[in-house]
């Protein structure tokens, strides 16, 4: 676990030993921990946000092409939410019903239906939310095209976003010496609306009429 810990806090650290040990290589690591990140219901404790900026500030320093890797990157998020919608087409109504009131599910679908284009998007910056979007989307709330439209736009503002962000802050001195308070600066902000949600007095969003009929 102190292991686990420390590779979080220090991802700039690792991810430039990382770039001098294999090269090329590194790109295909960054490209499947933020595909898993994204694409597997299982993986949503991958870091997501702190790597991307970790990722742009080695490329500050030049172990990484800017440009390749914010193109690579945004590949492997487009491509993890594709799967992770195709996920919860094919097995996740199947799933759900098993253990989810039908009121609820129609619920979702339709919050999905009404909202799901701005969820999809700002899904991206809430760690953990990222992970489940997509496939709550693909249990039939969302048409695949729309949902594509909005996983494209998504994944250009939250690559683009983080990763040249890192490349011309993340060496700033005051940044760089202080890098472990900027990633935990960064986990704050990204799970601040999600703890809003969840507090007592947080007004949470309702759906009017689950069974309204919504064109997708």
């Amino acid at each position: 676990m102190g292991e686990l810990i420390d590779l979080f806090l220090h991802l700039d650290v690792h991810i430039a030993t990382m770039v001098e040990t294999t090269g090329p290589w590194a790109y295909a690591v960054l490209f499947a921990v933020i595909f898993c990140e994204t694409g597997l219901v299982v993986t949503p404790f991958l870091p997501g946000d702190s790597l991307l900026f970790a990722a742009g500030a080695v490329a500050a320093i030049g172990g990484l092409d800017v440009d390749l890797l914010a193109r690579l990157l945004f590949v492997a998020a487009v491509a993890g939410d594709a799967v992770n919608y195709t996920i919860g087409k094919r097995v996740g109504r199947s799933a759900a019903i098993r253990w989810a009131r039908p009121e609820h599910l129609a619920r979702t679908e339709a919050f999905y239906a009404r909202h799901g284009g701005k969820a999809v998007v700002l899904a991206r910056f809430v760690p953990i939310v990222r992970t489940f979007a997509p496939f709550v989307a693909g249990m039939g709330a969302m048409s695949y095209g729309r949902f594509t439209a909005f996983n494209l736009l998504g994944a250009a503002l939250w690559v683009g976003g983080f990763v040249f962000a890192g490349y011309f802050f993340g060496n700033v001195p005051l940044v760089r010496d202080h890098f472990t308070l900027v990633v935990l600066g960064i986990v704050a902000l990204s799970v601040a609306p999600l703890l809003v949600r969840l507090l007592p007095s947080g007004r949470f969003l309702t759906v009017r009429s689950a069974s309204r009929k919504v064109a997708l």
